[in-house]
This record gives structure tokens, sequence and C-alpha cells, in this order.
């Protein structure tokens, strides 16, 4: 059986078994909860008022005529409660904004494609995928043309349809959202660029009904690349428990910058419900000032005395919880806490177990005060080839280090 589109069962009359027409097609139901890719009912208008018929009673498609198997006394009222807990696909998809996982963008709906199937003696219509090119749009706009010209003028214009299994809906009522379960388990699995990238693209209410549903560790890296000027307004629109709890994923150095740029008040409620480790950390980075290499640094990194051996440094990464971009170098300080050296992981790895870290350690170590600008900062990236740069203070003590993305992150803002 050929697919249909939606807006071509809209307005489709409804016949009833004994073959008249009882009604006419005002929307098409799903019911996430229970199943996201299959139409769980049609609603029709009729002249009793909207009824819902459920899939089990389509019983064809013939031409653009909806056949039911069941008389349309047995149709249920589709009004009040009734009609909760049901997505419409012509109210809550067609023109609206949607997130296309798979292109990594936000588009917007103007059609969908279903698929008739037959089931046990009975049609169930499948969606397949939403039209965001414009077939769609020529196909609504010439929606009175008589069916075989609109088709055969439909042939012509190239369809742009995203599967859909690579569609994440967007809905910013909070409980309607926890009813119909819709979640973005597909957006959590992109990186974090690409996620931010969307979150910019959306608008203000539907950027935060979706953050919202994100877990603290994908929302936490996504508000890590959301262009400073978005970063707070998203932080901002949270409860503070949720807040906290996606800051203290974050970079300390990065969750650091981003409390600065808040009102005082808010930063301080965030800090408040943030973990003691945690909120320490972060107040600490606070103290320095932004544009130096003790506002830029992060306080997570794996450092180790000389003694200290390959196997120690590879059982340390099992339990680290720090970004993957601080482990380029392992650092070697002394009792004091004095910076003696550095081991890249490639030395690391390229080592047996039992070799002392001192002895795998790179012929010198490049390091920067805490107060060395971050024109300065990057200038040694630049010169040396840096991945990293560990941070000492005035008695030479490793405070911290500075990746390579950060340094990416304050050459981008330069250009800006």
């Amino acid at each position: 059986m050929a697919n249909v589109a939606l807006t071509e069962l809209l307005g489709a009359p409804v016949v009833d078994p004994s073959g008249a027409v009882a009604g006419r097609v005002r929307e098409l139901a799903i019911a996430p909860q229970e199943d996201r890719t299959r139409i769980a009912g049609v609603v029709v208008r009729t002249s009793n008022g909207d009824r819902l018929l459920l899939r089990d009673a389509l019983q064809a498609l013939e031409g653009r005529a909806v056949r039911s198997s069941l008389a349309s006394s047995g149709w249920q009222a589709f009004s009040g409660n009734g009609a909760e807990g049901y997505f419409l696909l012509e109210r809550d998809l067609l023109d609206q904004q949607i997130i296309d996982v798979h292109g990594r963008k936000v588009v917007r709906v103007n059609d969908v494609e279903l698929e008739p199937v037959s089931v046990n003696h009975h049609i169930a219509l499948k969606i397949t995928g939403v039209d965001v090119g414009a077939r769609g749009a020529v196909r609504r706009l010439l929606k009175g043309l008589p069916w075989t010209a609109l088709r055969s003028l439909l042939e012509k214009v190239p369809p742009r349809i995203i599967p859909w299994e690579f569609v994440d809906l967007i809905e910013t009522d909070p409980a309607r959202r926890v009813k119909l379960r819709i979640e973005h388990s597909r957006l959590s699995k992109l990186h974090p660029a690409d996620i931010a990238d969307i979150l910019e693209d959306l608008a203000p209410a539907e950027r935060e009904a979706v953050f919202e549903t994100l877990n603290e560790e994908v929302a936490a890296g996504a508000l890590e690349e959301v262009d400073p000027k978005l970063q707070a307004s998203i932080l901002e629109s949270l409860d503070y428990d949720r807040a906290a709890d996606i800051v203290e994923e974050m970079d300390p150095s990065a969750a650091a910058d981003l409390l600065a740029d808040l009102p005082h008040e808010t930063s301080e409620e965030i800090l408040e419900e943030m973990g003691p480790e945690e909120r320490e950390t972060v107040e600490e980075l606070l103290e320095h000032a932004e544009h130096t290499a003790a506002g830029r640094m992060t306080t997570s990194f794996l450092s180790f005395a000389p003694r200290a051996t390959v196997a120690d440094a590879i059982q340390a990464l099992y339990t680290f919880e720090g970004s993957r971009e601080t482990l380029s170098s392992f650092y070697l300080v002394d009792e004091q806490n004095k910076l003696t050296g550095a081991v890249p992981l490639v030395n690391i790895a390229m080592a047996k177990p039992t070799t002392p870290l001192k002895e795998i350690a790179a012929p010198e170590v490049i390091s920067c005060h805490l107060e060395t600008s971050e024109d300065e900062v990057a200038e040694l990236f630049d010169k040396y080839n840096l991945h990293s740069l560990p941070v000492v203070d005035d008695n030479g003590e490793l405070i911290g280090i500075i990746t390579a993305d950060v340094v990416i992150n304050i050459l981008r803002n330069v250009k800006k």
C-alpha cells in the first residue's frame, strides 16, 4: 500500500459499516507512552461532536476515504479528559519545530508521512517520517486542486523526509511532557557541541523545555558549549537544586566563569545547593580574575609522587571523574606539592606497569603562574604545541591546569 500524507487524510470522509459518511477526519492521535510509531486513533468530526475511532476499528483506506468496521454509535467521545494523554499530529506537529537528531539541527514540520499496514483484518497507520521540504508545503498550499492534478505536480517536487526514528518532539508544558513521556534520549547521545547548537536554534521556552529533560552530565557538557550569552539565561530558568546538580558536573573553571556572570544572589543560592567539596572548589576559582591563568584553569587533574609507577597512574584512571581533556599529561609533585615534572599519556601507554613515572617524564615541564594573562597562556600553547599547561603559585606548588579546549575558546572569543 502506498504511503499517505497527514494532510491528505485531514478532512477525508469516514465511512461506517453501512456505507454512510459518518463524519470527517479532524485529527490523527498517537499515545507516545504506549507506542510513538503508530496512530492510536482517528479523531472524527461528527454532527454529535468529536469522536475517537480507535485503530483496531480502522478497516481500510479506500482512495481518500477511511472505512470503519465499527458503527459510529460505538465511537467514544473525544473531549475533556478523554483527550488527555494523546499527541495530535496536526495540532502538535504540523508547523512546529522538531529536533532532527540525525542531521543535528532544528527543523519545521510541513507534513507527516504515514504507511498503511494490514494487521489482522484492519489497517494500522505507521508514522514513517516528517516532511520538512517543499513537497509538504506545496501539498498544503494547493490542497483544493483536483487530486490527480495535485499528485502529478507533487511528483516533480523532490521529497525531504526525516525518518521518524530520528525525530525528537518538543513539548513546553512540563506536566504534559511527563504524561506523554516525551524525552530526549536520542538528543542525549549527540556530542555536547551539537546539542549546544540545537539549543541555540530553539526559542527560549522550547530551549528550556528540552534542557530540562537532559540528565545532569549531558546538560553540563552542553552548557559548557553554549554561547556564553545564553548560558546564564538557561541556568536562571532552572530551579536552584537542578542548576546546582548541573554545575557540579561541569568543569570547575567553566562553572566558576558561569556563576560569575549570574546575579550575586542567584550564584549564592546555587552554591548553597552544591555539595561541600564541589562548592569549595568553585568558590576558590571565583576568587581569581577571569582573564588570568587562575581564572581559566581547572583543579581537576591527576598528580603523583615521582616514585609512583605506571600501574599507579592507570589505576587512578579508573576512579577519575574529571574530563578527558585533562588527561593528556599526568603531573609529578614533591612532598610540598611543588611541580617537578609532567608525563605525557602516550608515554604511560607504551611503558611497562612497573616503570617509575619519573623515568618516562618529559625532558622539561612548561608551566605558568596563577596571574599569567590568558593571552600569554595562548602564546605558550602555540609556542610549545601544548595539550595542557600546569599552573603554579609563588611557591611553585601545582594549583591547576589549563587544557587546550579552554585556549580554543579564548581564541574564539577574541575573534568575535
